[in-house]
């Protein structure tokens, strides 16, 4: 019941009359709050994550759930990233704004940073369905710029937000940029283009085409662009941006990447690997070297391992006749090297396997590894060799964070002894590495002890080693195998057994990934012809086998982009070298299954 009294109303009704007769003196309509803007770009996630920068390439766009629209946003955190997605927005000074936005999953934060007075922030513990959090703020004086984000939280899994909005005043952001001009091409390798330009009045940013299609986003006046495919024609443009849009493109510069030296091996277009068991016998059985198919581009002899853990000296010490009957002789051996060189195959010496640990510790182990395994190669008249380091042979220093500047001993040791041995050999040098995806892959999510400590320090440990060695390396045949689950780009765990698992750890190679999510230390991408896919020959061969229909859908979905599963590829790759297996011998002993698939397959 209404217990205002009329003589009261008569006072309201007077004062309001009042002041709105005083000059100068306005009161705040619905009509006038209806002109504030939502300032907030693609706030619905229509546009895919067209405005919105995700740390760790966290974020992805879903339709399903979805509040409003047909698209959503999912963000996934892993290890010390907690997968905030923000952008930044133009605002006015001194003036009051309302931040809102739907969510879903366990810990999910909406916030406003760098307001000029006290940034801001709401979050909900959970939100099994779609939940509203909303928070206002005042901008500084002098504030024009505020950035808003969602994040979640640590090892909480993916969450969801949609439907974000900014509303308050907004600004007349101007017109878009004049089209960017000088642009030119600076130094070319066989994988990268550098570029540079004219600063454009007006421009916060600039955008790279890469034959029309965008390729990055950079503060500064010049880019590198790599991944590039050696002895390739593209076609760049950039274009401007400011807060009013972006800019027309530049004209058009052209630049053909180099021959570089590992494109210089005459390996096959693509190319079949495999080991062969060449020191021991086990259940598979001895293959001598001579009856090996022509099959088999490249084989691995396995293995050279050193005197001991730390001394750098690299013995290969063939296998016994007490343990290998039919062995072959030394003489016939070496003839089978040079048959097989004969008919433009590749046999290199492999160091390491599961029980060869190779900790260059010392200068004077990595010159003792360098003339050991010189001697080998000399010896026996081989192609090259193949870095085969598991176990605890590569571990990164507490304090080596930076995978493009190492200071651990037994990394950096190891990276100027393959130096020496590709600079010795000269470009015909086959180089190859044959890590497990814990050294590689994983450094997605962790490198070395990390941030805080306590990580295992062997995670990620190749990724230097392989940066160092990118424009030396052959190839590079990850071990997707006696893996445990390893989080893809998608931000989802893959697990051996089906092409999906092979197919997200090589989309991962040949799109490159911010390495312990930080978005400022990207590991790049590999070319194509350096990459081969790591697989058992068969289920005694080790664990996560996949039948030849799954390793033909892992080749489909990676060179034509078809019969793909859940997982999307950022590419295609036609040039993708090849396979390589765990072991000739095991294949042997399974009437050649993994052979006559990919013989099948690439004719």
């Amino acid at each position: 019941m209404d217990r205002v009294r009329p003589r009261t109303r008569s006072l309201l009704a007077a004062l309001t009359a009042a002041l709105l007769a005083v000059p100068g003196i306005t009161v705040l309509s619905s009509a006038a709050r209806a002109a504030d803007a939502d300032l907030a770009k693609n706030g619905g996630f229509e546009s895919g994550l067209d405005g919105w920068s995700c740390t760790a390439n966290s974020g992805t766009n879903v339709n399903s759930p979805v509040h409003g629209g047909t698209s959503a946003l999912q963000a996934t955190p892993a290890g010390s990233d907690n997968a905030q997605c923000a952008q930044t927005v133009t605002v006015k000074p001194d003036s009051q704004y309302t931040l809102s936005g739907y969510v879903r999953g366990s810990y999910v934060y909406l916030g406003a940073s760098g307001t000029g007075t006290t940034d801001v922030s709401t979050w909900t513990q959970s939100a099994p369905a779609w939940q509203q959090l909303s928070t206002t703020f005042r901008t500084g004086a002098a504030t024009t710029k505020v950035t808003i984000y969602t994040h979640g939280w640590y090892g909480t899994g993916a969450y969801y937000a949609d439907d974000i909005s900014l509303t308050g005043p907004g600004v007349d952001p101007g017109q878009p940029p004049a089209a960017p001009t000088g642009l030119k091409v600076g130094t070319v390798t066989s994988s990268s283009v550098a570029l540079s330009w004219t600063a454009v009045t007006g421009a916060t940013g600039y955008t790279v085409y890469r034959d029309g299609v965008k390729d990055r986003t950079v503060s500064g006046t010049s880019a590198t662009v790599s991944g590039l495919t050696p002895s390739t024609a593209y076609g760049f443009q950039v274009a401007a941006v400011n807060d009013a849009g972006e800019s027309a493109k530049s004209a058009t510069v052209t630049a053909t990447t180099t021959a570089g030296p590992g494109g210089s091996t005459d390996l096959s277009t693509h190319a079949l690997v495999g080991y062969l068991h060449t020191t021991f016998a086990n259940g598979s059985g001895y293959t001598r070297l001579a009856d090996v198919p022509d099959s088999w581009d490249v084989i691995d002899l396995a293995f050279g391992e050193p005197t001991s853990v730390t001394s750098g000296d690299i013995r290969f010490n063939r296998c016994p006749v007490t343990e290998c009957p039919n062995v072959e002789s030394d003489a016939d051996f070496k003839a089978a090297v040079r048959a097989k060189q004969a008919v433009g195959k590749k046999v290199l010496i492999s160091i390491g396997g599961q029980n060869g640990q190779v900790q260059l510790t010392s200068t004077a182990a990595r010159d003792t590894f360098v003339s050991s395994v010189s001697r080998i190669i000399d010896d026996y008249g081989l192609d090259g060799l193949d870095i085969d380091f598991e176990g605890h042979s590569l571990s990164l220093d507490v304090n080596d964070t930076d995978f493009k500047n190492p200071t651990t001993p037994v990394v950096v040791n190891l990276i100027s002894a393959l130096k020496t041995l590709k600079a010795r050999y000269g470009a015909k040098f086959v180089l190859s590495m044959a890590p497990e995806t814990f050294f590689v892959q994983m450094g997605y999510q962790y490198y070395g002890t990390g941030k805080w400590g306590g990580q295992d320090p062997r995670c990620g440990a190749y990724l230097p080693v392989i940066y160092a060695l990118r424009d030396d390396l052959t190839l590079l045949h990850v071990q997707d195998y006696n893996s445990g689950p390893i989080m893809g780009l998608d931000n989802q765990y893959h697990s051996m057994g089906g092409a999906d698992f092979h197919i997200a750890m090589t989309d991962m190679l040949l799109t490159g990934f911010p390495v312990a999510g930080d978005a400022n230390n990207v590991f790049p991408p590999l070319r194509p012809d350096q990459v081969a896919i790591g697989m058992p020959a068969s289920t005694n061969a080790g664990n996560g086998y996949v039948s030849p229909s799954e390793v033909t859908k892992t080749l489909d979905c990676l060179t034509k982009r078809s019969n793909c599963g859940s997982y999307a590829t950022h590419g295609s790759w036609p040039a993708l070298r090849g396979l390589m297996t765990w072991s000739v011998n095991w294949d042997r002993f399974a009437n050649w299954e993994f052979q006559k698939n990919f013989d099948a397959y690439f004719g």
